[in-house]
């Protein structure tokens, strides 16, 4: 069994103190290691459930406003992979032979549609196809639900999946900054600035008569349509 989480900072060091006995270098920096995650962990937990405002009540910046920003980031790069391109065309591959680029821009529509379990499926099959940008979105998708371990595990395949060739890049992003000791990760996301989004609301009509099939573990998951690649030209090229 797992020790139950520290909650906080003062019970975590308590339970760093260290007891007699003999102990190795590994074992110390091991548990350097384990304490640092847990204190970064914790204030991130922390980050994301107190009040953003000052001791007198004024408002102040606070990294709980690190979910928003994930929310805010994780839509427009849904339209930015929308907006590609060449997306119908890999959406029509997806349908046809389930291409990860196709994948990539299916969550997409469904993570705008509300559909999250859905676009969670279709991102992490993307993410197993090597795409780096299906990784993002799940990085952005679990720090805007303050799941911070879920998080990391994305931040550290999206480095990793940005070292294999053919990277099939819909909205460019470079990963600034990563560090082994939290697993925090700065990603710059380059998004057209006069990009018209596609109207939610359109994206719901789209996927409303979408097959649904029950997958084993996995649950209700829906499926693209063939004309769906046909659906997704018109509503790009309507809000042009």
């Amino acid at each position: 069994m797992h020790p139950q989480r520290p909650h906080t900072i003062e019970e975590a060091l308590a339970r760093a103190r260290i007891f007699g006995g003999a102990y190795t270098l590994a074992d110390l920096e091991g548990s350097r290691q384990r304490i640092t995650e847990q204190l970064v962990e914790l204030r991130w937990m922390q980050a994301f459930t107190s009040p953003n405002t000052t001791p007198g009540g004024r408002p102040a910046w606070a990294p709980l406003m690190l979910h928003e920003r994930a929310a805010q980031d994780l839509r427009a790069l849904c339209q930015g992979v929308i907006h590609d391109d060449d997306a119908a065309r890999r959406l029509a591959r997806f349908d046809a032979a389930r291409d990860p680029g196709g994948a990539l821009a299916f969550a997409c529509l469904l993570m705008l549609a509300d559909r999250e379990e859905g676009a969670q499926f279709w991102l992490q099959f993307a993410a197993g196809g090597g795409q780096a940008t299906g990784a993002l979105c799940l990085y952005l998708l679990h720090l805007r639900r303050g799941e911070w371990r879920d998080a990391q595990h994305w931040a550290r395949q999206m480095a990793r999946l940005e070292q294999e060739p053919c990277q099939y890049t819909p909205v460019a992003h470079e990963i600034l900054e990563t560090s082994s000791a939290t697993g925090g990760v700065t990603v710059f996301i380059d998004l057209p600035d006069d990009q018209a989004a596609v109207p939610e609301d359109a994206v719901k009509g789209a996927l409303e008569d979408l097959d649904v099939d029950q997958i084993e573990e996995f649950g209700a998951i829906p499926q693209p349509s063939p004309e769906l690649p046909h659906q997704l030209e018109d509503l790009v090229t309507a809000c042009r």
